[in-house]
């Protein structure tokens, strides 16, 4: 809200015009009655026009009194301004208090109370923000609540059931019996990696878990990595390519979480990717960082679902997921490690391909590693 320049121009020129006729009728009714001759107004006018000159003086005099004037009007409009001002500050705050944070306290004053519009907006953006947050929290703890009542459920229900079938004799054989134990068992087994994924997850969120950083290089960790799976990967019918820039590619980091990420990722290739046949590893430098890319080219990522892919308990497709015994969890986990190591994690998917790459900083072979780390074990 500007303050109106033009009525205090208006009134003060008005203001003016009539002090200057009252001057001039005060001093026409003095010059002209008995106090002029105690006054000797004669001798007066007479040194202001020798002095001054006329009409000079009134000029001058009709200067200073418009400036007076002007001043005075325009701290007037000012106040009535700031009142004005104030007033609908007061009346949008009123509706915030209310509860409609969407709504804004005009910013159009100048000084102090402009001032006051605009701290009052972003605290209301920042108390917006706060509410939404903590709306995002609850959803997240409910929604964490509803999947692992879920995921608990489901092996439970396995277990419960075979173990009943067994309690009231209802198989026929011990060949059936060492079945329903052995299914038993795998549900066990599931509950307990699905109780160890949340457990860890939360130390992770929490930033409860401590690196044990070393020297690692990440080629003979792979290729490490990768022996260990050969079993899944011929029962899969797929063949692992690795195309690595340079033979030896050291990252500082934590071996043991590292290769949690890594196991993550194949086991998700395996299970998604089989169609494609083929497992695909590359290795690269790309200024200060190692980039290390996983491609399968199994069945694809739906668009709307990958950016969601890193979520805790986010699936694809659940009923998928649940027969092939996915937690949900083993993606959220691999982001949160790379997060821990200042390093990012990324999916891309198209019908062609789905490609997983993880970028973390490289360590100059040639650099012995810090005091406080210990030399690794690849």
């Amino acid at each position: 809200m500007k303050t109106n320049w033009s009525r205090a121009l208006l009134y003060s020129l008005g203001s003016s015009l009539i002090v200057l006729l009252l001057i001039f009728l005060l001093g026409r009714t003095l010059f002209y009655s008995y106090l002029s001759e105690r006054i000797s107004l004669e001798n007066i006018l007479i040194w202001i026009n020798y002095r001054i000159g006329y009409p000079d003086a009134y000029i001058q005099a009709g200067l200073i009194i418009f400036l007076l004037f002007f001043i005075y009007f325009f701290r007037l409009e000012q106040r009535h301004r700031d009142k004005r001002t104030l007033a609908q500050i007061i009346e949008n705050m009123q509706k915030i208090t209310d509860g409609d944070f969407n709504h804004r306290v005009p910013a159009g004053g100048s000084g102090e109370l402009g001032q006051l519009a605009v701290h009052v907006n972003r605290l209301v953006d920042r108390l917006k923000l706060s509410l939404e947050e903590e709306r995002q929290a609850e959803q997240a703890k409910n929604d964490l609540i509803t999947n692992v009542s879920h995921d608990l459920r489901t092996p439970l229900t396995s277990i419960t059931g075979y173990l009943g079938l067994v309690d009231q004799d209802r198989y026929r054989d011990e060949v059936e019996l060492r079945h329903y134990i052995g299914m038993a068992y795998e549900e066990s087994q599931r509950l307990n990696q699905l109780v160890q994924d949340l457990f860890e997850y939360t130390r992770l969120r929490n930033k409860e878990m401590k690196l044990q950083l070393v020297k690692i290089d990440l080629v003979e960790m792979l290729h490490q990595i990768f022996s260990a799976f050969q079993l899944q990967l011929k029962e899969a019918d797929m063949d692992t390519r690795m195309t690595f820039e340079q033979p030896r590619l050291y990252v500082l980091a934590d071996g043991n979480k590292l290769r949690r990420v890594f196991e993550n990722l194949i086991t998700n290739a395996i299970k998604y990717g089989h169609d494609g046949a083929y497992l695909d590893v590359t290795g690269r430098v790309e200024g200060s960082e190692i980039v290390l890319s996983l491609t399968n080219y199994g069945e694809s990522i739906p668009a709307p679902d990958l950016p969601r892919i890193f979520e805790r308990f986010y699936r694809v497709e659940k009923s998928r997921t649940k027969h092939l015994g996915g937690s949900g969890i083993g993606l959220a986990i691999a982001k949160q490690i790379i997060d821990l190591h200042g390093g990012t994690i990324e999916a891309y998917s198209d019908p062609e391909e789905t490609v997983f790459t993880v970028r973390l900083r490289t360590l100059n072979p040639d650099s012995p590693p810090p005091a406080s780390v210990r030399s690794g074990s690849f």
